[in-house]
């Protein structure tokens, strides 16, 4: 076993390798960017070296000064994590020329599956099944579109390069072909410097479900599958496993599919074997087709980890040190059932927006394994991706584990930013996905329900304001003593971006009656603290005049100051803004031109992901005031349309 590794990331991943190197004994090594310098996976390390800079290209990409700062602390090894230069083949050589030790496959391996072209052509060798589809290095854009005409629509346009849903369109229609390859291009040069695609056909009723292997770089072995259909843009938001409804002969086949395909490149390590299955008519072993590896951890390996008890970090190192496979085909079983969700600092309503901002308060519960990369205090950073962390329950059969799943989820907590809390909790309460009948799409079927705002309870906002005027402490003998008329307040509180009038009346000690709008909250102290209507208090929190009470429905009621001038709700129609820091990708528009409602007027990069930003109504562009390859801070206007009022 090594002495000493190097950790080539950041972030919960960067973490979850130091939890098990303490278990082992391990010395660690971090790595971080300027940003990164108080970082939670710098505090838990051994030792740590800055590379300095913001962005990856300037931080975490740095393989030269990754490899020196290894060399300069006495790591004998250096652990990717995912993402970064976890795939990369060139920092593989660069590393073992260093006389260092890759923890994960050998450039060759990176290399058989870097290319999703290719690696299909390798796994029909294998005899793994692959999709029908175009794979070819022709990359005219009309050969491209007679080849999909072949294929048959619908059709799935996707960058040969890369993963995490870039570069990837749906093309329903052949009208929309053009236009659906010409943004996956520019998407997939802009995120990986590659712009070829390839053409799939497109499972209508697709689930995702991917196999867990692991090898030695001679034999491998399968630790069953993950079902992570429910996705959206492409990514991953709540994985499972096993899959629901899996067969055991499905089991068997998808196994050994992934098993030849892992011993095809002479894999080393832990890998993910990606399948897309056709869920039209149950789980059947002529279903499913080899989509791509991922050669490196996986981001939903915990959930794999939870129904094996294997320790996958573990075994990486200890393979990587030279051991052979710590565990025969046959002394794998499942355990359970287990769920991951992914908490990510954004904002759904908006479109799912990446968020950035100050986790003012961060608690997990303890009933759940919460693998995360920050703490309370901690900033989410425009340059990397705006993961908060993933929630991970353990159950003995899927029932048990998914009311686990809701319980952890309503008893996060998360004060300071704006989530997809509430999104993950619609999600696992959602009728179809309890059932076990997921797909690829459920998520974009359902959305509008899923996303839907539920009308703030009075009850929350009840508390929110006794906690906000100080009135939730243990009262005295002589509170709401008055001689003539109970004591009254009128106040005002803020939620979103709606004023609520609220009414408190103190009754007694231990008595108020809070009228939310025209509803009465009766708020009463007893022997188990403060009680709304008869139900317990929520969990709260409290800074800067707003308070967040936590729950399925989690609210933030913010005090307002009645000399305040109400600014009206919402910006201006006539401006076109960043929604957050980026890069102006492309303006489509110039001033005198004639948009409608819904039009696209520009893209924005932020956060590895293309952002369309649309007009809000009709109307005429008065003036365009960014440039293709600017960089913008939030809120900079970067187009105005001409005043209605004109």
């Amino acid at each position: 076993m090594f002495d000493t590794i190097l950790i080539a990331n950041r972030g919960e991943i960067a973490c979850r390798v130091i939890d098990t190197c303490r278990r082992l004994g391990v010395r660690t090594v971090a790595v971080h960017s300027d940003v990164d310098v108080d970082a939670r996976h710098v505090e838990m390390a051994d030792v740590a070296v800055s590379l300095g800079g913001a962005s990856p290209a300037e931080s975490y990409l740095r393989g030269d000064a990754i490899i020196a700062a290894a060399q300069a602390t006495g790591a004998q090894a250096i652990h990717p994590g995912y993402g970064f230069l976890s795939e990369n083949p060139d920092f593989v050589e660069a590393v073992e020329a260093a006389g260092l030790v890759f923890i994960g496959p050998s450039a060759t391996a990176i290399r058989a599956m870097g290319l999703k072209d290719a690696a299909k052509a390798l796994m029909a060798e294998a005899g793994v099944p692959v999709v029908p589809g175009y794979h070819g290095e022709d990359q005219d854009p009309g050969h491209l579109e007679l080849e999909a005409a072949e294929i048959g629509y619908p059709v799935l346009i996707k960058a040969v390069a890369g993963g995490g849903g870039k570069g990837m369109r749906l093309v329903e229609r052949a009208e929309d072909f053009v236009s659906g390859l010409e943004s996956a291009k520019a998407e997939a040069r802009g995120a990986f410097g590659n712009d070829a695609v390839l053409i799939e056909k497109f499972i209508t009723s697709p689930r995702h479900i991917e196999v867990q292997v692991f090898g030695d770089g001679v034999s491998a072995v399968h630790l069953f599958e993950r079902d992570c259909s429910l996705q959206r843009r492409h990514q991953k938001v709540i994985e499972e496993a096993p899959a629901p409804g899996m067969t055991a002969e499905m089991r068997d086949a998808m196994g050994q599919a992934a098993v030849r395909a892992a011993e095809a490149i002479g894999y080393k390590g832990a890998g993910t074997v990606e399948f897309i299955v056709d869920g039209s008519d149950g789980l059947r072993p002529d279903g499913f087709w080899f989509m791509e590896m991922n050669t490196r951890l996986q981001v939903e390996h915990p959930v794999t980890e939870a129904i094996t008890g294997v320790d996958l970090v573990e075994w990486q190192l200890r393979v990587a040190a030279g051991e052979s496979l710590p565990c025969a085909q046959e002394g794998l079983t499942i355990s359970g059932h287990s769920f991951e969700a992914r908490l990510y600092a954004e904002d759904v309503p908006a479109g799912f927006l990446p968020a950035t901002g100050r986790l003012a308060h961060l608690a997990f519960p303890e009933s759940a394994r919460a693998d995360t990369g920050v703490r309370t205090g901690d900033v989410i950073s425009p340059h990397y991706d705006p993961m908060i962390a993933k929630v991970i329950v353990h159950g003995p059969s899927r029932a048990v584990a998914l009311r686990k799943l809701r319980r952890a989820l309503a008893e996060t907590h998360v004060a300071g930013t704006v989530t997809n809390l509430s999104f993950l909790g619609a999600l696992a309460r959602h009728e179809g996905f309890s059932a076990g009948d997921v797909d690829t799409g459920l998520i974009g079927r359902e959305l509008e329900s899923l996303i839907a705002v539920s009308k703030t309870s009075p009850i929350l906002i009840a508390q929110g304001v006794l906690t906000l005027f100080g009135l939730d402490k243990m009262p005295c003998a002589l509170d709401g003593f008055t001689l003539w008329q109970p004591l009254a307040q009128a106040v005002s509180v803020s939620i979103e971006q709606d004023i609520v009038p609220c009414r408190l009346v103190a009754r007694g000690p231990g008595k108020i009656d809070v009228t939310v709008n025209d509803t009465v909250v009766q708020a009463r102290y007893g022997a188990n603290g403060w009680r709304y209507d008869g139900q317990p208090a929520s969990a709260i929190f409290v800074e800067d005049g707003s308070a967040t009470v936590f729950g399925d429905q989690t609210c933030v009621v913010r005090r307002v100051d009645p000399l305040d001038v109400e600014a009206g709700a919402g910006g201006s129609s006539d401006l076109i803004e960043a929604p957050m820091p980026g890069l102006v990708r492309q303006v489509f528009v110039e001033a005198g031109q004639t948009v409608t409602k819904g039009d696209r007027l520009a893209v924005l990069e932020a956060m590895k992901m293309e952002h369309s930003l649309l007009a809000a109504r009709d109307g005429e562009v008065a003036e365009v005031m960014a440039e293709n390859g600017a960089q913008v801070e939030a809120g900079a206007v970067l187009i105005r349309l001409q005043s209605e009022q004109a």
